[in-house]
């Protein structure tokens, strides 16, 4: 058995070592993850009459009401290069798989509370857990997303080869910003109550469910926001659209791999807390 020593020095003294210790707990934790995962997978949806439909069914009820809204004329957007349809089921999917990205880190952690409290295990294998369940239910949605695409008549060339890499940035991303806030949200409920409502805004200034406006003040934002150029990039890659945004996606795709490193790290560092916090 290995000698482990526990001292109050802070791991941020020693950064390599700390890089050392994320990199083995990562390939230490692969076995433990995959179990979780399918343990969780398992329980989601073994008492659920629809079973593995509920993996999409709010993105697809948030299709339809847009769509409702759109042709009732209750709500006017302007025209898209794609069938409306077909536009906001897909920015709704790709919505929902960055949601899920970000839930889940925090998810994970406070289900494994008592696994936390009471037995060692490479806690790198929480986050390899919560990537794992999401590239489940994401390889779901991406399947439906190019059969609505395929029945739609549209052929997106060989550009469609990017789509996956689109798709895994958005999962990182999601990843990174739910690693980030996993500390402060398991110390506060208030964060996890809060989410909700400050993502449900976020997501209109994305163009999810309506066009990029092209001048205004609205433009502006929306162009700034960085989740801007990964949904119309991913969006355009799986329906052969071009927004011209391949260079800002790649530039936010380095972004977010320097900052999951960064986020291991805060998250790593601060766990200790959070464990002696649950177990008091």
């Amino acid at each position: 058995m290995p000698l482990r020593v526990y001292t109050p020095r802070s791991a941020l003294r020693s950064p390599l070592r700390l890089a050392a210790e994320i990199i083995r707990g990562l390939g230490e934790g692969r076995e433990l993850a995959w179990r979780l995962t399918v343990r969780d997978i398992s329980a989601q949806y073994r008492q659920s009459a629809l079973g593995i439909a509920w993996a999409f069914a709010m993105p697809l009820a948030n299709t339809l009401t847009w769509i409702f809204l759109n042709a009732s004329g209750v709500v006017e957007v302007s025209r898209t290069d794609i069938p409306y349809p077909l536009y906001v089921f897909t920015g709704t999917m790709l919505w929902s798989i960055f949601m899920e990205a970000l839930n889940a880190p925090m998810q994970k952690t406070q289900a494994a509370k008592s696994m936390l409290t009471k037995i060692n295990f490479p806690r790198e294998s929480l986050i390899l857990g919560a990537i794992y369940h999401v590239l489940f239910n994401s390889a779901i949605k991406c399947l439906l997303m190019m059969l609505a695409v395929a029945a739609s008549g549209i052929w997106p060339g060989p550009r469609i080869l990017l789509f996956p890499l689109g798709v895994l940035a958005l999962m990182l991303a999601g990843v990174a910003c739910g690693l980030l806030i996993t500390p402060i949200g398991i110390l506060y409920r208030d964060i996890g109550n809060a989410l909700p409502l400050l993502m449900s805004f976020f997501m209109y200034l994305t163009p999810v469910v309506f066009p990029l406006p092209q001048e205004g003040w609205a433009a502006l934002i929306i162009r700034l926001n960085p989740m801007t150029p990964l949904i119309l990039s991913t969006r355009d890659w799986l329906t052969g659209g071009d927004h011209g945004m391949a260079l800002a996606f790649m530039a936010i795709a380095g972004l977010i791999a320097g900052a999951w490193i960064l986020t291991m790290i805060v998250y790593r560092t601060t766990l200790p807390i959070l464990i002696e916090r649950m177990s008091a």
